[in-house]
């Protein structure tokens, strides 16, 4: 049960040719083997946030949208947060409202802040409710606004990469979450309803703040002590310095590949953020290839996963538990 990443990214949801049924033996033995991992998530939280390629996918999206499906109907506790950068980029340039970015972050004034919730909230939201809801499940669509379920505040300073000391900045409406009251999130996830979370936020003046999706999801996990977070993207994980995924890593392991340089770049801060979820109590945090069809059953439920699992390092195991 050695857990490896030997899936093949999706080459897109067109001209692919149907893969054959396969037979009553196979069949029942995936069945076997998923049946202990089935068991290990039941009645467990798992926080999803869904992004990148996967959204404009439509073949991607489906299946997606049937894991969720399939986790629901398992016994186990789906909640989905997810993003849509490309799709705000796109409303913002056919509205002619210019935008600019700084360290990852999206400048938002207040013109900006309303088309970004209509878009998350609004459009992006409503499209995920109805693609699980097509695939035979009961999805709810709120945002961090919903039952305060998300407060935050605005992010005033950085850090500078150059010094690393923080730095003052004027980003307007982007914040940080400070308290997370997921009583609205718990009640729906106890009954058949599967929540889909779009990352804005409520600032402690009523304010509404846009938050990255990675960090809205993170903090939720944290907050509900969920079994596992899961963080689709557009790669396969972390990498080494040969260029080759590392299937899995201890918090420790993931901040001496930070300090000695092999983790780079954009993948700094997802994989900080990573760690600091698994020290707040979450299980372990999965960096997820989505360009692979049903990512999200083959990382619960198959021994060979689709990313980089980042865990605790008393947990982290020779097999995956």
């Amino acid at each position: 049960m050695t857990r490896n990443s030997t899936t093949k990214p999706h080459s897109g949801g067109q001209g692919t040719t149907p893969e054959p049924e396969p037979s009553p033996h196979v069949q029942a033995r995936v069945l076997a083997e998923a049946l202990p991992h089935l068991i290990r998530y039941d009645d467990q939280t798992i926080v999803i946030k869904f992004g990148g390629n996967a959204m404009g996918d439509t073949a991607l999206a489906d299946a997606f949208a049937q894991d969720v499906v399939y986790l629901k109907q398992s016994g186990i506790n789906p909640i989905v947060v997810h993003g849509g950068g490309p799709q705000i980029a796109h409303m913002l340039k056919k509205l002619e409202i210019s935008s600019d970015f700084v360290h990852g972050l999206r400048v938002t004034d207040k013109p900006t802040v309303e088309v970004v919730e209509m878009v998350l909230a609004g459009a992006i939201n409503k499209d995920i409710v109805s693609a699980i809801n097509r695939q035979g499940g009961k999805a709810v669509g709120i945002c961090g606004k919903d039952a305060n379920l998300m407060v935050a505040k605005k992010i005033t300073e950085i850090p500078d990469p150059e010094s690393n000391l923080m730095k003052l900045v004027d980003i307007g409406y982007v914040g940080d979450p400070v308290e997370v009251n997921p009583h609205i999130v718990d009640v729906i996830s106890q009954s058949d309803l599967i929540p889909v979370i779009a990352p804005i936020a409520i600032g402690r003046d009523g304010e509404t703040l846009n938050v990255n999706a990675d960090t809205f999801a993170s903090a939720l996990a944290a907050r509900m002590k969920a079994k596992r977070l899961l963080l689709l993207t557009d790669v396969a994980g972390v990498l080494d310095d040969k260029e080759k995924l590392i299937p899995q890593l201890t918090t420790e392991e993931a901040r001496s590949l930070i300090k000695d340089g092999v983790i780079s770049g954009g993948m700094i801060p997802k994989v900080e953020g990573c760690t600091e979820v698994v020290e707040a109590g979450v299980e372990a945090v999965v960096i997820i290839d989505g360009r692979v069809p049903h990512c999200v059953l083959l990382e619960l439920f198959t021994t060979h996963g689709v990313g980089t699992l980042v865990g605790r390092p008393q947990r982290k195991p020779k097999v995956r538990v």
